[in-house]
């Protein structure tokens, strides 16, 4: 099974030695993505709701790119630096994934790079499967 990387530009470049997403078929397999703003690798802004929201456009681009969508997640896990934004990520989360529900972790860590607030990675399927 050919195992194949994934970059594109309309998600932040990798800030590490590791891959947008990584492809082997029927996966993908998405790096966790901040919301960084793609052009300029600075983040969207200070707060929860533009973090979340760009992070979640990010991983919609990179699923995009693999040849997958938000439709095809079967899982998804969240790292935020403080547990009270839970009720506004769960919001803007909800208008990314408002039928089809993954299944999903969401914890509290006490530091992401470049200063985030809020990382999420996820798992999906190819959508030509």
């Amino acid at each position: 099974m050919p195992i194949t990387s994934v970059q594109t530009s309309n998600a932040p470049a990798a800030i590490g030695p590791y891959s947008q997403a990584i492809v082997s078929e029927p996966f993908v397999f998405v790096s966790g993505q901040l919301g960084l703003v793609p052009a300029t690798g600075d983040l969207a802004g200070p707060d929860i709701t533009t973090q979340t929201t760009q992070a979640l456009e990010n991983l919609r681009q990179i699923l995009l790119a693999s040849g997958s969508d938000l439709n095809h997640v079967a899982s998804v896990d969240v790292y935020l630096t403080d547990m009270g934004n839970f009720s506004v990520f769960n919001g803007i989360y909800q208008q990314f994934f408002s039928e089809h529900q993954p299944a999903r972790a969401v914890v509290e860590v006490s530091a992401l790079p470049r200063g985030g607030c809020v990382e999420i990675k996820c798992m999906a399927v190819c959508a030509a499967r």
